[in-house]
Order: C-alpha cells, then structure tokens, then sequence
C-alpha cells in the first residue's frame, strides 16, 4: 500500500535532481513536505509550487548541511510548519574527485561535514519527533559497494558510512517501530552528472541496462520505503542501479 496521506517529509538537499523528485514524489503519494537547499532559492521555489500543486502542504528552508547549528534550525522549522515529523530523506551530499594523494584536507573534511556528519545529525534533531512507523531514508550511492576505477576514493568511502549507520541506526529504533533504510542510486540523470556527460559512455557500459536511471526512478524507491508496504523492511540496503553492482 503506497498511500502517505496525513504524513509529514523532510527531504534534504531537496531543490534539484534526486532530492526534488523525491520531495515531489511523496508529494504526489499523500505527504507535505518540507526541504532543505543551500544556494538556489528560484530553484527552490519551483520544487515547492510543484509541491503545491499536488495539493499538499510545502516549506523551503534555506540551510547549509555542513552546519550543525544549521541542521537543528531546519528541524525545528520543519516540524513548526509542518506540525510534525514522520520521514526523514537525508539526500544532501557534495561530489569530491580526484586521487587521494592530491586531495586538499579541507576539501575532504567539506565532503565528510556533509556526506556523513549530516545525515547523522539530521537524524539525531529528527528521532525525538518520530513515533511508531517513523522512517529514516538515506542516499547513498552505488559507489559505497564497489570502487570501479581511481579518483573516486574519497567519495566512496564518504558513502559507505552510511551502510553501518543504516544498519546501526535500525537496530537502535528499531524497537520504537521505525524503520531505517539506504537507497543506493547508480548513474542517474541530473545536472550534477547528465546522461549525454563526458564519463556517461563509461557509466552506461557499467549498468546490465545499459542507461541512465532518471530521477523519479530513485524516488519511487524512497517511496516504496516510506510507505507502509515497507513496514517490516529495515536496516536494508537498497540498489537502484540498473545492475550495476549486480
């Protein structure tokens, strides 16, 4: 049963590519929803009269994923206009590449504030608001299972923490009825790394489907997880990936 009506969402990093069309595909199945972006309010605006126009309740919320005081206010906000939490997508994330041994440190701790520190903090601000069949939904990527060629280092390992953090985190709420999941998107199409881009060929060659995923195919994903149908699905890691890392 995917009906999310009367559910409250907070999407992070929710204003393009992956993280809109998850805030608009719950949306679109019952829930308001409230998001988080960094730089774009025009982008912003549009993901929340899309929202809007599904007929349910949307808030933008402008804050930076690396800021742990930023990360509180945004929960706090969410759950003010909201009138509560019951899903958290932690989608926001940054892209680092380059060979380990060329990495600047503050470009790696950027990637490790964001991709890691952030998640765990906005669960942490989001658990007290969370009853029985609250959900936690993690991003991550196809590159935390499997490292295909150098440069990507960094990235990857930043992403493979949240496989134990899923895992853990399930086993600590699990009692309390909620549910903790990971979604691991392959090559998908979005602005921060387009279909018809340099490395895209490659890309392809690696997926048992040959192509792309397009956003909404992720988001049908979180859907799926934030949905009742997945009531006794938890602690999963969950490949959207074409076969990529079949």
């Amino acid at each position: 049963m995917i009906d999310l009506n009367g559910k409250r969402a907070l999407v992070t990093g929710g204003s393009r590519g992956i993280g809109a069309a998850i805030a608009l595909a719950l949306a679109e199945n019952g829930a308001d929803v409230a998001f988080t972006y960094q730089n774009s309010i025009s982008k912003a605006e549009s993901v929340a009269t899309s929202i809007k126009g599904t007929g349910r309740r949307a808030i933008a919320i402008k804050a930076d994923s690396a800021d742990p005081n930023a990360i509180a206010r945004s929960v706090t906000e969410a759950v003010s206009a909201l009138g509560g939490l019951d899903i958290l997508v932690n989608n926001a994330a940054i892209g680092l590449n380059g060979m380990i041994a060329d990495i600047h440190v503050d470009e790696y701790q950027a990637l490790m504030d964001i991709n890691v520190r952030g998640p765990v903090l906005f669960a942490k601000a989001v658990i007290p608001h969370l009853a029985a069949g609250g959900r936690i939904i993690s991003i991550g990527s196809g590159l935390a299972e499997r490292v295909p060629f150098p440069g990507v280092t960094a990235y990857a390992m930043s992403k493979s923490a949240l496989l134990s953090f899923t895992r853990g985190l399930s086993r600590e709420l699990g009692p309390r009825g909620i549910t903790v999941n990971l979604v691991l998107p392959g090559s998908t199409d979005t602005e921060a790394n387009p279909a018809n881009g340099p490395a895209a060929d490659i890309q392809r060659s690696m997926s048992s489907l040959g192509r792309f995923a397009e956003p909404h195919e992720v988001a049908s994903a979180v859907v799926y997880l934030a949905s009742p149908a997945a009531s006794v699905i938890t602690g999963a890691i969950l490949a959207v990936d074409g076969g990529a890392i079949a």
